[in-house]
């Protein structure tokens, strides 16, 4: 146990990544944890120790406390008002960088993804005691229009997306487990979800005056990323039946991130939940409405998507993969701050029929142009210490940060796969 009194932590929330942040405004005592990362033990903030942060990335939300999410414990709110703000100038720079981008790379295409503003997780009003069980409950109540005003947010659970301090809402799952009794039969996170698109976010979030950006939307909306698309992506931690994380390594061609290593992604598109909603339209006619009164296929898609992609990608059946477990969302500030829902898939495919299957080619086998594994104790350890690390993509940091925070599959010594990989990073070679 390490008391929180001297310039030693860095928390995962904190707005400039790598900042440290001193002793915690509660005082708390932080619990040990792998000597690298820690969580106060009252307020189950997530914190990681002196020179592990990375300044690409930081945790959004986690689901540590119930070992991530299933599709039936997440709920959507779908609203126009959660859509990104604009002005005429602001569309206008957005077309000509647009224009400028799709002269050079001819094979882009603008399309419809959801965008995140803000989110509601259960929490749990007193910090848990040793022998009471930890059971959350949804405190989400507030007037959705000042949901940006930090006092209200702090007092109902209520977190926008620029208030990185979500953690305190949350607590992390007890070491024992808790029995399904003890969780509530409801939704323990509510998204709230607008519509943007690709177009925009290659406007805002990559524009030039991304910086412009966020301080016209602190200082004239009191939200700095009020302007930017901010398009929520997917992603995930794949793991083998043999206990290896599979990892892909991006083409030169693909838009971002080109030759780094990633996990499989993509995004949940919107003219997939029009279609699975009878609603045949082109990408320029979706709208909030066509999906407002059924946002359960909101999450369907968003859970299905993940899946989606690590089929196209991967090249692996369906059938052969678990469901989604969502563990959280994590920011990449190489794109001002663009969120990823990260989430823990389970495969019943050793390594080396992964591999088989992945040099056979997929839907976007285009898209990458090789296949890495790693160990689950490779994957937990994971940091910027380890010469891997440097190649990494933003995406693929935040996940398998999330992945160690959370631990949806157990301890390494608990999990039933173990590490049944030989040691060392294997490549996927041919």
């Amino acid at each position: 146990m390490y008391k929180c009194t001297v310039f030693t932590f860095h928390c995962v929330s904190t707005e400039k990544a790598g900042v440290s942040k001193g002793p915690l405004i509660c005082g708390h005592v932080i619990e040990d944890h792998n000597k690298r990362r820690g969580y106060c033990v009252c307020c189950w903030r997530v914190f990681l120790w002196r020179g592990t942060m990375d300044p690409e990335v930081s945790v959004l939300l986690h689901c540590a406390h119930w070992g991530g999410l299933l599709e039936s414990q997440v709920q959507v709110e779908l609203s126009e008002r959660f859509n990104r703000q604009t002005d005429p100038a602001l569309e206008c720079h957005i077309e000509e960088l647009w224009t400028q981008r799709v002269s050079k790379e001819p094979w882009l295409f603008n399309g419809s993804k959801f965008r995140l503003h803000s989110f509601c997780l259960a929490s749990t009003k007193q910090p848990p005691s040793a022998n009471s069980p930890r059971v959350p409950f949804l405190d989400c109540a507030g007037d959705q229009d000042t949901r940006r005003q930090k006092d209200l947010c702090d007092a109902n659970g209520c977190t926008n997306q620029t208030e990185k301090n979500g953690f305190g809402k949350m607590s992390r799952a007890s070491s024992n487990g808790d029995t399904a009794s003890e969780q509530p039969s409801g939704p323990l996170l509510t998204l709230r979800l607008g519509l943007t698109c690709y177009k925009d976010y290659l406007g805002t979030n990559w524009s030039c005056r991304v910086a412009e950006l966020r301080q016209r939307g602190e200082v004239e909306l009191g939200d700095p990323l009020a302007l930017l698309a901010q398009p929520l992506g997917v992603g995930g931690v794949l793991c083998t039946q043999d206990g290896q994380v599979v990892l892909i390594r991006r083409s030169q061609r693909v838009a971002e991130a080109g030759g780094l290593i990633d996990c499989p992604g993509g995004h949940p598109e919107p003219k997939v939940v029009c279609e699975r909603l009878g609603q045949a339209v082109c990408e320029g006619q979706i709208s909030v409405t066509m999906m407002q009164q059924r946002t359960e296929a909101v999450v369907c898609e968003l859970f299905s998507s993940v899946c989606a992609e690590i089929r196209d990608e991967v090249n692996i059946p369906l059938t052969s993969l678990g469901a989604p477990v969502l563990m959280g969302v994590a920011l990449n500030h190489t794109s001002a701050e663009r969120p990823s829902a990260e989430f823990y898939v389970s495969c019943s495919l050793t390594s080396d029929e992964v591999r088989k299957l992945y040099w056979k080619g997929g839907a976007e086998a285009h898209e990458s142009t090789d296949i890495v594994f790693l160990s689950r104790t490779e994957a937990l350890q994971l940091d910027r210490s380890s010469p891997l690390w440097s190649e990494l993509c933003p995406s693929a940091k935040g996940a398998l940060l999330l992945y160690q925070i959370v631990k949806p599959d157990g301890e390494p010594e608990q999990s039933g796969r173990g590490d049944a990989g030989p040691s060392g990073t294997q490549n996927g070679s041919r």
